[in-house]
């Protein structure tokens, strides 16, 4: 993939994060997702790819557009799978709460896994401690290795996780074994990636979250050398024919990266909605501009480029159906 493609990308999520910013604190979570959704499809139009949407609003049935199978850009540029999540936190907008981003990965084609929407258990890591830790293990071990190879005590390791009931048990084993706990409200994504950011103070990101944002978290992860593991958490029957539909034979067993995101090179872009771990969210500067904070990286180069842009809004090409009340000609 040309190097071009990542500032191309990136311009992608900032249209769909500005679209949806607008809906911050409404209440309107389905607004706020039909906004980001509008607008990267619509962006995406410009973009120099030839490509196919194997993760998005879901299968074709399921979603009016960015559904799974969905092909994408100009048809000028090389064969890709596109994994996209408009709007990572839709009701994290709508409640005006933190974490909230618009994201992309894409991929040679044939590179990123299939996911159904459905949980996986997952495990991240940054570069010191990728190759050395396994999903299989139990928590205990899981720690006493993270701890032997970063050189760190166990009350000097943190660990993030998603703080939901379901992590009870999982929370409990970590608050014994004595090491930090960072409990994330919201935020699959950058959960997972805050564990391999050169100045994050995170270890290790456990627990379970949705499998398609496993993938796009995998995606970044493979860009700053660290490393994510997941199993799929199939619910009954119904969840389990999902997986083997999508082409995955073997739904329990573990994924790893060249399971997720494959071998070649991948681009990862995400914008900010609201402020969270790493990003800033969008902010409105009066009437006509508005400030967005985005992250672009790839995996065969490893840079990690921040963006900041100032929009001059009535310059933007934003269909009115994506700004709600508000008027293109208002932002």
């Amino acid at each position: 993939m040309e190097r071009e493609l990542a500032l191309e990308i990136v311009r992608v999520t900032e249209l769909g994060a500005l679209s949806s910013a607008r809906w911050i604190g409404r209440g309107d979570k389905n607004a706020a997702d039909d906004a980001a959704t509008t607008a990267i499809r619509s962006m995406f139009d410009s973009v120099s790819i030839d490509g196919t949407v194997v993760i998005g609003e879901g299968e074709m049935d399921e979603a009016p557009m960015l559904y799974i199978g969905e092909k994408v850009g100009n048809r000028n540029g090389p064969s890709v799978d596109v994994a996209v999540d408009p709007l990572e936190g839709t009701e994290v907008v709508a409640c005006g709460l933190h974490n909230a981003q618009s994201v992309i990965a894409i991929a040679d084609k044939g590179s990123l896994l299939h996911a159904p929407d459905i949980y996986m258990e997952k495990l991240a890591c940054g570069p010191e401690l990728a190759g050395k830790l396994s999903i299989e293990d139990p928590v205990e071990l899981t720690l006493q290795k993270a701890s032997r190879f970063s050189g760190k005590s166990l009350s000097e390791l943190t660990v993030m996780v998603l703080d939901r009931k379901r992590h009870e048990k999982l929370i409990g084993s970590l608050r014994e074994a004595g090491v930090r706990i960072k409990l994330l409200s919201h935020g699959d994504v950058a959960g997972a990636i805050a564990a391999a950011l050169p100045d994050s103070d995170v270890d290790l990101y456990m627990g379970s979250g949705g499998a398609p944002e496993g993938v796009l978290a995998a995606a970044a992860m493979k860009c700053l050398g660290g490393e994510m593991q997941g199993r799929l958490l199939p619910d009954g029957p119904y969840e389990m024919q999902r997986c083997l539909r999508m082409g995955i034979a073997d739904p329990t067993r573990v994924l790893y990266m060249e399971d997720m995101v494959g071998t070649g090179d991948v681009i990862f872009a995400a914008t900010g909605v609201t402020s969270g771990e790493f990003l800033n969210g969008v902010r409105f500067i009066g009437k006509e501009r508005a400030e967005t904070h985005s992250v672009i990286m790839r995996a065969q180069s490893r840079t990690i480029r921040y963006i900041r842009s100032i929009h001059f809004l009535p310059g933007k090409e934003i269909p009115e159906r994506m700004t709600g009340q508000a008027s293109a000609a208002s932002m």
